[in-house]
């Protein structure tokens, strides 16, 4: 989005440095009904405060008419300055990424710009141009709005955005009088409908900034406009390029001078742009939907389009619509009218959103933008290339009254590319692209922000960053993720209920899983309370934060503006004031048993949001019920969802036939081959339906006494049954060994990265088979994460620090799988039982060659834990443990068997009576990586003392 200049500066008198290069300004610019013209200097000669042309032929100054004039006359520029094309300092960028949706792509924005984002994303903008037949109507053409709405503008000093000394360090400055302050617009980002900004005008003295110029209607400003180039680019000796026709200069001549103006800086150029036009006022260049209009099939059609700007921000998707705030700027579009050179400076995006603008009408726009990823750098060399501004100004950035040119840019490493937007077009610029540019005559536009998912990780490092800067933010993030994570929850329910996959649910459930967007964006979030809450210690007092805490009023952090959404700090001797988490014991000097801390939620509860996120059945549900019962909306949505529930389960259970119920329950599919078939069968008037596979020859029979009832779900040889399904494990990756305490148990050693793959039942379709994966990862100081997931469906997937509750929760929701097709209590599917506890089994701990694999990993044995229980074998010999009876005779055990030889005689009687400790240290010994001939002589030689002893 362009801007062009900051709270500071949008509505206070700035002093302005004139005495560069012994050039001065007219400091005395004409009354409220007269106000000044662009003036422009083509010889830089002294031009003093006298109002009147200067005899001297030589100094050619350009200044506007100043005889006083009725309110209703707009000023006329009287420009007598010569463009000399050979001192055009065009930059060298290349072009930003052009895309040309088809008609099919332009029906969903959010979709679309989710495409193109990581092709565009690299350059920071890109432009969007619409199919042919898209052409919205523009009200602001209309008559009672192009002749007669006026508009405020500011003057803008072109040649004074880059080339310009500090204000204090102007010895000799002379303070350029103060323009009125205009009552329309100017309202920079607040929240609510917009208001001016309440700074005082103090605060702003020392500054440099745009002041206010005159008003003008939109005609009256396209007629300065013409009056102005026509001046501005005429030729050297004065005559036009035609008698006839108006010359009109190219957009790479007019961006070549633009860019001598400012870097140069030999010429004064002021011109007037009409920047940050709040729609709610002035109007929008788009048609508003209103359900009572009586509009066209047309208009209709435009004003309820995503593409329409007013629409923008709030649909299904962008976290922006979870902000109830009309937020001037931000949610609401603002308008911007401009002239030959007028400038929106480099800036990023409040809260590094998204931004997309359309160039409603006029001449191009030209726009350069810098990838997100370049933005420290970018301002590392701002800060470099202007030390003695951000000096007097450290938040020069925010302010948007400072230009740098691009070849500048370029020299110090910043890649910088250019877009010319023309009239029915888009730019987009990207989370965090620092983006800049001036207009090539007399145009207008519109410009608003949004929120894909994917903005949530940008928007919570700028909040962040803001509480360090001590700057105010615009919105609450914490308010949207939370929005945002609640919506996406709900739709996890309603897909679960109803199986229907319609695209909002896709788009969310995309986000979700524990690698989703989302996921990822509130799991950072919750770690980073937990941390903040942990430094806090236990001395504060926990109290739940009222739901209608920020509803009325903002609430935000005393010290550093952090907004309080999700917790805030306070103390009994002032409490009605408020600090973030870092800065609460910065609040006050009192003891901290006076001291609490107020919270939304608390953290069990933002783990189990995290938890429902991922997909955790159990945590859906309650959240989901919580989304409910705070969104009055979603109340007639979840019975819709449920009486879908309710009638699809009841036409499955009671159907009007057998066959009915064969057909939705069938468990053989056609894709299936004979060794993983799964086959329905009826019985008279009693209906079994047996999952039967018979690679492993494993059965669970669903039991009825009638077509509408399960009664059992019977489980035929469950041992045997897990024990050949664990020998039908592929291993798919063994791992890597990790030598600390939870990495093992008695059972099993538990690899990093182990992967295996094993078949079971769907949980998705219950009917059929398919492929499980199940891993071992990282979970820190966790130790391992198990993790079991559908091949075919990844996102479907089950955690846990166990491996059996992760195959216990796969078994869990196959139980409701089922209870949801059948219609049953879970009391009924007594038999599943025999199933939760062969999570060991399925993820291929319990089979010979995935042991012997795990084992491999571990030549030292490392993991005491596991070696010290296991049953291990020296010498042919079964060792046990210390104390147990040895099952064998001793003869049958060998120790006299004549066919063994001394040292192996004796040496299994000795091994018999040590403890398992000793047995796994002497058979990492004797059998390890660290066996050799010395030790095995010196075990010899111990034998021989041990013979001869008594």
């Amino acid at each position: 989005m362009e801007s062009s200049a900051s709270p500071a500066a949008e509505s206070k008198a700035m002093e302005v440095d004139s005495e560069k290069q012994s050039v001065k300004r007219d400091g005395s610019p004409g009354p409220d009904s007269t106000p000044p013209s662009p003036k422009v200097d083509s010889e830089k000669q002294e031009i003093k405060g006298d109002s009147s042309p200067e005899p001297d032929s030589e100094k050619q100054s350009i200044k506007g008419d100043r005889s006083p004039e009725p309110d209703s006359a707009p000023p006329s520029p009287k420009v007598s300055a010569k463009w000399n094309p050979l001192e055009a300092c065009r930059p060298s960028v290349d072009d930003a990424p052009i895309f040309y949706p088809t008609n099919e792509d332009f029906e969903d924005p959010l979709a679309y710009i989710e495409k193109l984002r990581s092709r565009a994303e690299l350059f920071g903008i890109c432009r969007i141009v619409p199919p042919v037949a898209w052409k919205p109507p523009c009200p602001l053409k209309e008559k009672e709005i192009w002749e007669k709405s006026k508009f405020p503008t500011r003057i803008q000093l072109i040649d004074l955005l880059q080339n310009r000394e500090p204000i204090q360090k102007s010895p000799k400055s002379k303070k350029r009088k103060r323009g009125r302050v205009s009552k329309v617009g100017y309202s920079r980002r607040r929240r609510g409908s917009g208001s001016d900004d309440d700074d005082s005008t103090e605060d702003a003295e020392g500054k440099f900034g745009f002041q206010t110029g005159p008003d003008f209607t939109l005609e009256e400003f396209q007629k300065y406009d013409e009056e102005f180039k026509e001046s501005y680019f005429q030729l050297e000796n004065g005559s036009k390029a035609s008698e006839n026709k108006k010359f009109k200069p190219k957009v790479k001549d007019i961006e070549g001078e633009y860019w001598r103006i400012v870097e140069q800086a030999t010429d004064e150029v002021e011109v007037y742009y009409g920047a940050d036009l709040e729609t709610k006022k002035f109007g929008s260049g788009f048609p508003k939907y209103s359900p009572d209009s009586r509009k066209s099939l047309e208009e209709h059609q435009y004003s309820t389009s995503g593409w329409n700007l007013n629409n923008l921000s709030r649909l299904p998707g962008s976290v922006l619509s979870f902000e109830r705030c009309d937020i001037s700027g931000v949610i609401v579009p603002w308008l911007y009218v401009g002239m030959c050179f007028s400038t929106f400076c480099w800036h990023v995006e409040d809260h590094h959103l998204y931004s997309l603008n359309y160039l409603h009408t006029g001449d191009p726009k030209v726009w350069y933008g810098i990838p997100g990823s370049h933005a420290a750098s970018f301002e590392n060399a701002m800060k470099k290339l202007l030390p003695d501004l951000f000096e007097e100004q450290p938040d020069l950035l925010h302010q948007l009254v400072t230009q740098l040119s691009p070849s500048i840019l370029k020299e110090q490493g910043i890649p910088v590319y250019r877009a010319v937007q023309r009239s029915g077009e888009f730019i987009l610029t990207f989370p965090k692209a620092y983006h800049s540019g001036f207009n090539c005559g007399f145009n207008c536009a519109e410009a608003v922000n949004v929120a894909p998912v994917d903005w949530l990780v940008h928007g919570q490092d700028a909040v962040e960053g803001y509480s360090k800067q001590r700057r105010k933010s615009s919105l609450s993030h914490d308010k949207l993720l939370l929005g945002a994570a609640m919506e996406a929850i709900y739709y996890l329910w309603e897909l679960a209920v109803t199986r229907k996959k319609t695209p909002v649910i896709a788009r969310w459930k995309r986000v979700c899983s524990e690698d989703g967007l989302l996921t990822k964006a509130v799991k950072k979030r919750v770690e980073m309370e937990a941390e903040r809450l942990n430094q806090l210690g236990d001395s504060y007092s926990v109290v739940k934060m009222e739901g209608d805490f920020d509803i009325k009023r903002e609430r935000e952090c005393f010290l550093c503006f952090y907004d309080l959404h999700m917790s805030a700090s306070s103390c009994k001797c002032s409490p009605n004031r408020f600090a973030c988490l870092t800065h609460a014991k910065d609040l006050c000097s009192c003891e901290s048993k006076d001291r609490f801390v107020l919270l939304r939620h608390t953290l069990d509860e933002l783990r189990s949001l995290v938890r429902a996120l991922e997909g955790y059945p159990d945590a859906i549900e309650a959240w989901a019920r919580i989304s409910r019962e705070h969104n009055p909306s979603r109340q007639q949505s979840a019975k819709e969802a449920l009486d879908f529930k309710s009638s699809t389960s009841g036409s499955k259970s009671r159907g009007s036939s057998k066959t009915q119920l064969q057909n939705n329950l069938q468990l053989g599919s056609e894709g299936l081959q004979s060794d993983k078939e799964v086959k329905l069968k009826q019985d008279g008037d009693q209906d079994v339906h047996g999952i039967t596979t018979k690679s492993d020859e494993k059965k669970i029979a669903v039991k009825s006494q009638n077509p509408h009832s399960v009664s059992d779900v019977g489980c035929s040889e469950p041992d045997a049954a897990t024990n050949r399904l664990s020998h039908s494990v592929e291993l798919l990756k063994s791992g890597s060994l990790v030598v600390k305490k939870q990495w093992c148990s008695k059972q099993a050693i538990y690899s990093k990265g182990f992967k295996s793959r094993v078949k079971f039942i769907s949980v998705l379709d219950p009917t059929k088979l398919t492929n499980y994966i199940s891993e071992v990862l990282d979970a820190g100081l966790a130790g391992p994460l198990f993790r079991v997931s559908l091949e075919e469906c990844p996102s479907e997937n089950f955690s846990n620090v166990s491996a059996e509750k992760c195959w216990q929760m796969v078994i869990q929701r196959l139980k409701l799988e089922i209870i949801k097709r059948c219609d049953q209590p879970a009391s009924s599917l007594t038999a599943l039982q025999a199933l939760e506890s062969i999570g060991l089994e399925m993820f291929g701990f319990l089979s010979p060659h995935v042991i012997q694999a795990l084992e491999a990993l571990d030549p030292k044995h490392q993991l005491e834990e596991y070696w010290n229980q296991k049953t291990a074998k020296v010498f042919g010999v079964e060792l046990t443990k210390e104390g147990e009876k040895d099952n064998d005779d001793k003869e049958k055990g060998g120790a006299s068997d004549p066919s063994m030889d001394r040292d192996t005689r004796l040496l299994r009687g000795l091994l018999k009576k040590a403890t398992p400790e000793e047995l796994a240290m002497m058979h990492g010994l004797l059998c390890g990586e660290t066996r050799n001939t010395e030790l095995q002589e010196e075990l010899s030689s111990l034998v021989d003392k041990m013979e001869k002893s008594p």
